[in-house]
């Protein structure tokens, strides 16, 4: 990823950071050295970097997975997907029957309706698994949980609940479907147990950091933290670590108080960074997912005509936060996944900068789904970064260009291609847990844009595989404002690299999935993946 030597044989490394790349008889000028061939064999790339993902990564492998598609574990074990709602319940079932603990909620994740034909998951069907224990089931985008009578009895969710997001049947009764962040968080309390703030533990973050290490991933954001105290503490102490195998940019969900005390508490977390941690990122969240139905469309809205989605934010208090976070210095990035949200920040954005100009703020638009031309040309104009869902085409493709936006729009989807041509800065991201947690499938998703069932959607919308590469090593760095310290190969640099078994400029384009990842190198220490000892 260095323009000026984007090829080498060597790279010469002193005190976890980069002295230079290129041929030995230049490098041995450093002085005297050691030489290391144990990658001789291999491809080193700057270690690959994962610009929105979250340590839930880590803690909902702590409950059951019930995911339409099969996803491998951090210790490496391979879990098989679900094919309905029968074959979901049948599994909670199983893991209902073994618990020993009569008062404790069994917790389950993954799940998805949109791929499944007929009803959706409903109060009956978690009430097959237990009349006695609360059950939770998160749904694949984190946005919606399903729980059954028990949970919400706990709740105490009814039909009066006047919150935003409560599913009802043709009765007015709730279906136990519960959309938005409101209700999933009176869920997680019910249940006991909550996921999202088990983030910051220690053997979350472990299986975190794994996870990024199998997938040749050395810098990873955790995009959604409220960070309270036992987090930030928890880690502190992880990554000063030697042997924590993973640098964490974790983002303060910028909604979780006011914004005065947000911008107190984060302003107070950045001396807190070390090597491995750099606090400063701020997360605000505009709406919701757009399979879940909870994001915020544009007219003809959604393509099934299901009713338009949740504003997570209320359009006219989004500039205020914005201008709040921004103006005391820190960065902040923005879930936007229908067009309309997008349309929405772009133009608070633009307002708060027209209050407070800053040529390099490097507001960053996540997910942006649905963005079309004038919307990235506006991007261009202010500055404004992007990081595009690419798995999405892979993982919804289908269901897309079926049931949310219709052919057209699924054909301009993530469209990394646009904004490479319009000159937006961009990276591409997997959300992990959301979808798998592995860069070099993300730039096989922006370099093919294949679905699952083999359809090519927006075809003009593909980008080379140099410029898929770029996207997850220095593109990710920019939009964090990191691109002076990794990224790519270069003098000065931190000594992070991702150790290939192949050449992704090399093997088919079809292929640069497949390339296994031998491990990773994080400030000089080798992290193979084959000692990986995962909780």
């Amino acid at each position: 990823m260095n323009s000026r030597r984007p090829i080498a044989s060597h790279v010469a490394v002193r005190d976890g950071r980069i002295l230079g790349a290129g041929p030995l008889e230049e490098l041995a000028g450093w002085g005297a050295y050691e030489l290391d061939e144990r990658f001789a064999a291999k491809v080193i790339m700057p270690g690959l970097i994962e610009g929105h993902a979250h340590s839930w990564e880590g803690s909902a492998w702590e409950d059951t997975f019930v995911g339409y598609m099969a996803r491998t574990a951090p210790n490496g074990v391979r879990h098989a997907g679900c094919d309905s709602i029968d074959e979901v319940v049948a599994r909670l079932m199983d893991v209902e029957a073994a618990m020993t603990d009569p008062g404790e909620a069994l917790m389950a994740w993954g799940f998805d309706p949109i791929y499944f034909d007929g009803p959706r998951m409903n109060l009956a069907d978690l009430d097959r698994v237990s009349t006695t224990r609360p059950v939770l089931v998160m749904h694949a985008s984190g946005h919606i949980v399903n729980g059954n009578s028990v949970l919400l009895a706990r709740g105490n969710i009814t039909a009066s609940t006047n919150v935003q997001g409560l599913m009802k049947d043709g009765n007015g009764q709730p279906t136990g479907e519960l959309q938005g962040p409101a209700l999933r968080q009176i869920a997680y309390k019910a249940a006991g147990k909550d996921r999202f703030l088990d983030m910051g533990k220690g053997d979350s973050l472990w299986r975190f950091a794994y996870s990024a290490q199998r997938a040749g991933v050395t810098t990873a954001t955790d995009l959604a933290n409220e960070l309270p105290e036992g987090t930030v503490e928890s880690m502190a102490a992880l990554t000063a670590r030697d042997d924590f195998p993973l640098r964490i940019v974790p983002a303060f969900v910028g909604m979780s108080c006011s914004a005065e005390d947000g911008v107190k508490w984060v302003t107070s977390l950045i001396p807190r960074s070390n090597e491995k941690l750099r606090f400063g990122l701020v997360k605000l969240v505009a709406d919701g997912s757009i399979q879940g139905f909870t994001a915020r469309l544009k007219w003809p809205g959604y393509f099934n005509g299901a009713e338009n989605g949740l504003w997570y934010i209320d359009p006219e208090e989004l500039p205020q936060r914005l201008a709040a976070y921004h103006k005391a210095g820190l960065q902040v990035h923005i879930h936007t996944n229908g067009d309309q949200a997008t349309e929405v920040t772009i133009d608070s954005i633009e307002q708060v900068l027209r209050q407070s100009p800053d040529a390099d703020a490097r507001f960053t638009l996540q997910h942006c789904q649905m963005a079309h031309d004038a919307h990235f040309r506006r991007m261009a104009r202010l500055g404004i970064c992007v990081n595009l869902f690419a798995n999405h085409l892979y993982y919804w493709g289908d269901q897309h260009y079926a049931h949310t936006m219709g052919p057209e729009r699924a054909h301009r989807m993530d469209a990394v291609g646009t904004a490479h041509r319009l000159g937006v800065a961009y990276t591409i991201h997997s959300d992990a847990p959301v979808t798998h947690l592995g860069p070099l499938f993300t730039a096989w998703c922006a370099v093919n844009r294949v679905t699952a069932t083999g359809r090519v959607l927006g075809k003009n919308e593909r980008i080379g595989v140099e410029d898929a590469l770029h996207a997850i090593t220095l593109g990710a760095a920019f939009t964090l404002k990191l691109d002076s310290e990794i990224g790519s190969i270069e003098t000065g640099k931190r000594a992070d690299f991702a150790i290939l078994d192949d050449d992704p400029l090399s093997v088919d384009h079809m292929q640069l999935k497949d390339i296994p990842v031998w491990g990773t190198v994080i400030g000089g220490e080798v992290f193979p993946c084959s000692e990986i000892d995962c909780p």
